[in-house]
């Protein structure tokens, strides 16, 4: 296997706001070197303070880096006509192509895939699979949050995943992994996919316990719709939780829907927002003059 790990880190919220990249070499099955950059952003000299402190990465630190299009002539022979994995590729591939689309610049032609995705394949039952989560499962150690060292650390462990699962060549991934490749090319992208391998509980079959109503709940005769992955319960448990208050699960958003928890999203499914469409939809119906509430799951669990 010959691949590039990839990772960004931004200044802000916006996708088009890099301010440094790592990439790692794999040749042959062997990390061959890691290389990082910072990058000026856009948005100079505005940082997000939430982003600071994740990364650590402050304006004056970036003050005399190049900015994209400029660092791009030295990073696109590197990567164009490559195999690229990133850890949730829907965030890094879309900063790459938020930001080429900023500074006017043509995609390059290249294939990626997501170790987010393939690594659920792989190690079963996780309570998580965030990058820092799977390399302490797999004794990987790094300085999480610098593009360096994510790109390094994503590397170990692909290589970890493509050994325990005998993955030979990008050939394999539909196969062995049931994902298919992602693609960057000048007239678009297609993004890295598997499919759902799990059937939906009936709401119809969720049944509250009559005892255990709370009229004084939030949630009490409200209907409450759900999005992404709770980290707390699984959605069957919380669908239940809301029964037993004397709530209405919701299957979707509709002018009917009184709260949206948001939990982790699928960078499988969501765009390059970073909303599911049950989000997109609840953020239409709010314009709209809608007394709907989107929350948090941390917000959900203080009121239940």
């Amino acid at each position: 296997m010959d691949f590039i790990t990839i990772d960004f880190e931004t200044a802000t919220s916006q996708r088009e706001s890099p301010c440094e990249i790592g990439l790692t070499f794999v040749e042959d099955n062997k990390i061959i070197e890691t290389k990082s950059w910072l990058i000026k952003p856009n948005s100079y000299p505005d940082f997000d303070s939430f982003n600071m402190l994740i990364h650590g990465i402050t304006p004056d630190d970036v003050k005399d880096a190049p900015e994209f299009d400029e660092l791009w002539k030295e990073i696109e022979p590197l990567i164009n006509g490559k195999f690229l994995i990133a850890h949730n590729a829907g965030f890094d591939m879309s900063v790459l192509r938020k930001t080429l689309e900023l500074y006017k610049i043509p995609f390059p032609n290249l294939d990626y895939s997501c170790s987010y995705i393939f690594s659920k394949k792989i190690w079963d039952k996780l309570p998580a699979y965030d990058l820092k989560t799977l390399c302490r499962i797999n004794d990987i150690t790094f300085k999480h949050h610098r593009a360096g060292a994510d790109s390094e650390a994503t590397a170990k462990l692909s290589l970890k995943a493509f050994e325990k699962a005998d993955i030979q060549s990008i050939e394999d991934f539909p196969t062995k992994l049931h994902t298919t490749i992602g693609k960057l090319y000048i007239e678009g992208y297609k993004p890295s996919l598997t499919k759902r391998e799990y059937k939906a509980q009936r709401i119809e079959d969720i049944i509250g316990d009559p005892s255990k109503h709370n009229t004084e709940s939030i949630f009490y005769g409200r209907v409450v719709v759900f999005t992404g992955t709770l980290s707390s319960m699984t959605r069957k448990e919380v669908q239940q939780v809301i029964a037993d208050i004397g709530g209405i699960n919701g299957k979707g958003v509709t002018k009917m829907t009184d709260f949206l928890v948001v939990g982790q999203q699928d960078y499988r499914i969501v765009g390059d927002d970073g909303m599911s469409s049950k989000q997109e939809k609840a953020m239409k119906q709010i314009e709209k003059g809608a007394d709907l509430e989107i929350i948090s799951e941390d917000d959900f669990l203080r009121n239940v």
